[in-house]
């Protein structure tokens, strides 16, 4: 606008108005350079006193109240609300209001002061109609900027209200599922402890011929086998929800490691009739803690083994693969329904139940999910419904 009115200014002889012009596009051209490129915000003061000072001498210049400056003057006065401070706008409209008054005022009284530097007519005509665009340009820029200011502010306002409200949602559902979860848990719990006491009883109350105790036996081993299970579990999982476990990563023999885990497992798949085989090369070097990666594959394998029917297989092998390692451990069970999938890693709130009735809450999968992670690994599954499942991890290995 002032390459436009500096130029046209000139050529009409209105030289104060040039002038005027001139200074006021050079400071905010400066004020804009500086806030812009060197971060350096803008200071409205300067704007606000130039503009009130360029316009009361342009207003005595150019033709007092038959001139243009009273039009410019309202577009001016919006432009310094648009960059001041909400607290400092009744300052400003007061001062601007004030001094319009006060121009005027000595205009009435002193009329001599105010030149005229075109005649009326086709001067005056060329100078209102030249004038008139630039508040009127100025209005439009300042009011799209508000404007979009607002909505910008409104979005973001409206994009953190829901993200707050799926949070909000989020945690009441999560706390929803602990809560039932806890529920399951201690009811399932109090169960073998109650098979436990009735035992005593009998033993105390009457006398079990030797088929009767090994039933009773059997079963109460099986309930005290997955309750401990559970309770492990239950006991890493309140520990991930506390504080955060230190993992402490160190470079293992991922055979010797497993092993004795393994061979646990093996011992327990056996009572059920099955068969369990693994064959991890003893040259595997693996990135892990200790503790953390046998828990992963113990909740793998006991998965595997409770719901593989009597008789099933269960394999576990591991193979490096450009620079990780791949621990997979498959079996020939139920498999896993399509629809349940989707959440196998979070907490579950109803019960699975294995082959032989054993029962789960699914917190085994979450923790494997969590702890492998911790370990900068992944964890993913296949599964065909009716025909078995395939579970992997992926651990950062040394190459062989």
């Amino acid at each position: 606008m002032a390459g436009f009115y500096i130029p046209y200014n000139l050529f009409a002889g209105l030289n104060v108005a040039a002038l005027s012009c001139l200074i006021i596009g050079s400071i905010f051209f400066y004020q804009y350079y500086y806030s812009r490129y060197y971060d350096k915000k803008h200071n409205n003061i300067i704007l606000g006193l130039t503009g009130l000072l360029i316009f009361s001498v342009n207003y005595f210049a150019n033709s007092g109240i038959n001139g243009s400056t009273d039009i410019i003057w309202p577009a001016y006065l919006l432009l310094i609300f648009a960059i001041s401070p909400y607290k400092h706008h009744l300052t400003w409209l007061a001062i601007y209001i004030l001094a319009f008054v006060i121009l005027h005022i000595v205009e009435y009284y002193y009329p001599a002061l105010v030149q005229y530097p075109f005649r009326a007519g086709k001067g005056q005509f060329t100078d209102r109609v030249t004038a008139f665009p630039l508040p009127v340009i100025a209005i439009y820029f300042i009011i799209t900027f508000i404007k979009r200011s607002y909505d910008k502010e409104k979005a973001m306002v409206e994009l953190k209200n829901k993200e707050i409200t799926l949070q909000k949602g989020l945690l009441e559902q999560s706390n929803a599922e602990k809560s039932k979860l806890m529920s399951i848990i201690s009811h399932d719990m109090r169960a073998p402890l109650i098979n436990i006491q009735n035992y005593l009883e009998l033993l105390n109350e009457n006398e079990l011929d030797n088929n009767q105790r090994l039933v009773l036996e059997k079963d109460l081993l099986s309930a005290t086998n997955n309750t401990m299970q559970m309770l492990s579990n239950l006991l890493y999982w309140t520990k991930s929800q506390m504080e955060r476990p230190t993992v402490n990563l160190q470079q293992v023999n991922l055979s010797l490691v497993l092993k004795s885990t393994l061979d646990m497992e093996k011992a327990l798949a056996v009572k059920k009739g099955i068969s369990l085989n693994y064959d991890i090369d003893d040259k595997i070097i693996v990135v892990a803690d200790t503790d953390m990666l046998q828990l992963v594959v113990r909740n793998l394998v006991n998965n595997a083994i409770k719901f593989t029917q009597k008789g099933g297989n269960i394999n576990i092998n591991a193979q490096v693969l450009a620079g990780s390692c791949k621990l997979t451990v498959s079996d020939n069970g139920k498999g896993i329904a399509i629809a349940e999938q989707e959440n196998i890693f979070r907490i579950t709130v109803d019960p699975t139940f294995g082959t032989n009735n054993e029962k789960g809450v699914g917190l085994g999968l979450m923790l494997c999910k969590e702890y492998i992670e911790r370990q900068g690994g992944s964890i993913g599954f296949e599964s065909i419904f009716g025909r078995g499942s395939s579970f992997f991890v992926f651990i950062a290995a040394k190459p062989l």
